[in-house]
């Protein structure tokens, strides 16, 4: 196999980012950690390592010998890896520019100590307990943008760190149009009754040992290497973190009734963790491996989320696994197990939703994210704001913060304009699913014989192989000649819930 890249230039630009790469790969690890075992005082030492690893990370990203390579690079002949090399690192110079190291170092401090304090504040349900908090982040959020820079919206700056290229001239129309369209075709499958609000299924208690066999046996089907790049933990709320393209692992959590929850869950972080084993190997210890973005990062796992683990095929293909481990099963048929992954009601919690409303959770999220940022909104309103925009939108009101403010991680992670990347992802896994039934037309006659391999080639051909080289927008064009499109989504939704 020939080498990706054979500049020279480049190459010494490599052999510096080891060590950025490095610190990186520690601070994953430490982050994987304080999730999956750190005992609840750890914090206090971890959060101080994650911030000084953060100004480290910083200053060989400036390094000015660094960042004269980077820059002499541009003026070079280069593959279109190299150039992908060279445009990730000129963002991630630009971003470590921006912000001063104290800066880097009290965002780091305060994010760790948040996640904690909202862990407990949840737990507890008392929104007084994260309140500050989430002041201090919104604060240090609004900074970060000024740091930035900015055409428009501040709320833009924050927005490009995480989908690259993404404003609200972009996501405006978008999340209007599904606004407009969604809440009559819910009104409609809540009047038809053929999918069911609620389901006996939801208030089946399952042991957990069991649950996690079924879990394990799922991810062997789809050929999660376990054991050899993978493994499955348990955490507050289910994740994937890529130490390296060989160290891939993610986490779901069990609360011992409504299995759907962390089934679906681990065959979400699947999705996740399939984009990034999937990469070409000669990308590693460089910048451009990795998903490149959290769109097109979400679009793989609702691929498998929802367009693989709620079809009526994969009911039938899980079936045997689920009876042979969960003895309640023998009461319910594949059929029954389909409309219980596909129950439709307007519900509190974002990670529990269906495909239905999914989207009015991350509407109302964006919404009050560019108050913050555009407008200043304090902590101390964001909870009734909250609740009025959930009654508005799905007409229930949370009646506590854990199901309502205080259900998500993200703000306590002090990643605001993460959000919509989540309906980037909705949507284009619908797109994936027109695009991938047009390739393999007996794609669902697959997906029933657990014959995944073509599946995960296609992806591995369209996506996956990329790793960052070209931006979101242009990986799009590349590979399927069009961006973000939400008739797709549309048109899906009324296909199967109205069809």
């Amino acid at each position: 196999m020939e080498e990706v890249f054979q500049n020279e230039v480049i190459k010494q630009i490599l052999l510096k980012y080891r060590t950025i790469w490095a610190i990186g790969h520690a601070q994953s690890v430490l982050g994987w950690d304080m999730e999956v075992n750190m005992p609840k005082e750890g914090i206090t030492e971890r959060s101080v390592a994650q911030g000084e690893l953060s100004v480290l990370n910083q200053k060989f990203i400036l390094e000015p010998k660094f960042v004269e390579l980077v820059e002499k690079a541009e003026g070079e002949d280069l593959n279109d890896y190299e150039r992908g090399v060279v445009r990730v690192l000129k963002r991630s110079i630009k971003i470590a520019k921006a912000f001063p190291p104290e800066f880097v170092r009290e965002m780091s401090e305060v994010r760790s100590k948040a996640t904690m304090a909202w862990a407990e504040a949840k737990q507890k349900n008392d929104f007084k307990l994260f309140e500050p908090y989430l002041d201090k982040i919104i604060e240090l959020s609004r900074k970060a943008a000024d740091y930035l820079g900015y055409d428009e919206y501040p709320y833009d700056a924050l927005l490009d760190l995480y989908e690259e290229g993404l404003r609200i001239r972009d996501l405006d129309p978008i999340f209007e149009k599904l606004e407009k369209d969604l809440k009559p075709i819910l009104d409609r499958i809540l009047e038809e009754g053929k999918f069911p609000k609620e389901h006996p299924l939801e208030k089946e208690k399952y042991d957990i040992e069991a649950m996690k066999k079924v879990n394990l046996e799922i991810l062997k089907l789809f050929g999660y290497p376990l054991g050899t790049r993978g493994r499955l933990d348990v955490s507050p709320h289910p994740f994937t973190t890529e130490f390296g393209i060989k160290d891939v692992r993610i986490t779901t959590r069990y609360e011992g009734f409504d299995f759907k929850r962390t089934l679906l869950a681990v065959v979400h972080e699947f999705g996740h963790a399939l984009y990034e084993l999937q990469q070409d190997e000669r990308f590693m210890f460089s910048p451009i491996a990795g998903g490149v973005s959290l769109g097109i990062h979400e679009s793989q796992s609702r691929f498998w989320e929802n367009i693989i683990g709620r079809s009526r095929e994969f009911a039938e293909l899980v079936y045997p696994i689920l009876r042979d481990n969960l003895p309640f099963i023998s009461n319910y048929t594949p059929e029954d197990i389909y409309y219980y992954f596909n129950t439709v009601r307007p519900d509190f919690i974002r990670v529990e939703a269906d495909e239905v409303t999914y989207n009015m959770h991350i509407l109302l999220r964006y919404k009050l994210e560019k108050l913050m940022i555009n407008e200043g909104l304090r902590a101390s309103e964001v909870a009734e704001l909250w609740n009025d925009e959930m009654e508005r939108l799905l007409g229930i009101r949370p009646k506590t913060y854990s199901e309502g403010v205080l259900q998500d991680i993200h703000w306590a992670h002090a990643t605001i304009g993460y959000f919509p990347t989540y309906t980037l992802g909705t949507l284009l896994a619908t797109q994936i699913r027109a695009y991938i039934t047009k390739d393999i037309p007996d794609f669902y006659e697959k997906v029933q014989r657990g014959e995944f391999e073509p599946i995960k080639e296609w992806l591995r051909e369209k996506v996956h192989k990329y790793g960052s080289v070209y931006p979101p927008k242009e990986l799009l064009e590349r590979s399927f000649g069009e961006g973000v499109n939400p008739e797709y989504f549309i048109e899906y939704l009324k296909e199967k819930y109205l069809g």
